[in-house]
């Protein structure tokens, strides 16, 4: 039979042989993941490498089509500064003397309406409606005729 200390050891053997049973298969699970790891490891970089040259081409003509629409831009930018001096060279050309012819007409034809109306009967209105305004007798009112021309002036103003 065996003693108490000599059962003791035993016992501590058993033990010591079952940790290290554990730790071996701890150790080559551990060496299964590392080779799996490695291998891994180095498909990642076999793929990545391509990856890299085709994100380096994709912003290359990135930068390109950048380079193309700034330019688009640059020159749409010039093409509308034109458009606002040519804007500006028109409308000095072309309104500025139809304004004033517009305005002398309409003068002219009110200064012969105010003569015309000392002399002449006033004229009904063409559009068949009643006239409107102050009238005296059949002949327009002095006042009223002034109204019109000062309403004729602000529409040839652009203010009407």
């Amino acid at each position: 039979m065996l003693t108490a200390g000599e059962l003791a050891g035993l016992v501590v053997a058993i033990f010591w042989v079952i940790l290290v049973c554990f730790m071996v298969v701890v150790l080559v699970r551990l060496a299964r993941l590392l080779t799996e790891t490695r291998k891994s490891v180095a498909e990642l970089s076999d793929r990545i490498a391509p990856l890299l040259d085709d994100m380096s081409q994709t912003v290359s003509e990135a930068n390109r089509r950048l380079v193309a629409a700034e330019e688009i831009t640059d020159n749409m930018r010039d093409v509308s500064g034109n458009m606002v001096r040519i804007t500006g060279v028109a409308s000095t050309l072309f309104a500025g003397p139809v304004l004033k012819f517009s305005a002398f007409r309409d003068g002219f034809r009110l200064a012969l309406a105010r003569r015309g109306a000392r002399r002449v009967p006033a004229r009904r209105v063409a559009r068949g409606g009643p006239r409107t305004g102050p009238h005296i007798g059949d002949r327009i009112s002095e006042r009223h005729a002034a109204e019109r021309a000062a309403e004729r002036r602000a529409i040839g103003r652009g203010r009407g």
